[in-house]
């Protein structure tokens, strides 16, 4: 679909590229991200890519919205088959289940199947991911396989541990910090997934790829990076 520019307050543009969860769009999303950050257009704060959109935060005071539309519209003509840099794909090592996945047997009970089986689907799977956003390093992933597409907890949780790999619809994601949620908790891993510390602080971002891998609680203990 032609991008749809749509005002969003006094101070951002929403770009939708296209609709749902589709590794095409979400690449043309990404592609947008990248050359708005290569043309540094005047007024231009900020960009925040998302499934099949993207968000650009300006400056009234240093770019007038139409203009600056016109602009961006004309920066969303770019060919879909231009190189893309692209990382390995990076392995998650996962504690799935008992305390760690305190969701797993609902889901398996829910599906009809064992968790030996809800684990290796769940582990079998290369995710793209997708955005990142909800708390800072959360990454959305997808897709998770259509056998154990399952909807959110009726109840979210006030307090989901760091590390907890959830999934919910035909998504997948990690918290990277103590957090509220209302996905089905089915592991946890050792990784850190958001240093603030660091010059690049999340671990993840758009466009990586990520295969979960299972281990023992032994195993993820002596986990080091």
């Amino acid at each position: 679909m032609p991008p749809v520019i749509r005002h969003l307050g006094d101070r951002g543009l929403l770009v939708a590229l296209g609709t749902g969860i589709d590794p095409a769009v979400n690449r043309r999303v990404q592609r947008l991200h990248q050359i708005l950050a290569r043309e540094k257009l005047a007024g231009v704060v900020e960009t925040v890519p998302a499934y099949a959109s993207l968000l650009v935060v300006y400056d009234p005071l240093q770019a007038a919205p139409q203009a600056l539309k016109r602009q961006i519209a004309g920066l969303c003509d770019f060919d879909d088959a231009a190189p893309r840099e692209t990382r390995d794909v990076l392995e998650i090592p996962v504690v799935y289940g008992g305390e760690y996945g305190p969701d797993l047997d609902a889901v398996a009970a829910y599906h009809g199947l064992s968790n030996e089986e809800v684990i290796r689907l769940h582990s079998d799977t290369v995710y793209r991911v997708y955005m990142i956003g909800f708390t800072p390093g959360y990454p959305y992933m997808g897709e998770l396989p259509e056998a154990l597409e399952t909807p959110r907890r009726e109840t979210p949780r006030t307090h989901i541990p760091k590390g907890s790999v959830a999934i919910a619809q035909r998504q997948t994601g990690i918290y990277p910090v103590v957090s509220p949620g209302g996905w089905q908790i089915i592991g946890r891993t050792p990784v850190e997934l958001f240093d603030p510390q660091q010059e690049n602080p999340s671990l993840l971002v758009m466009g990586d790829q990520v295969r979960f891998r299972a281990v023992t609680a032994e195993e993820a203990h002596q986990w080091r990076p």
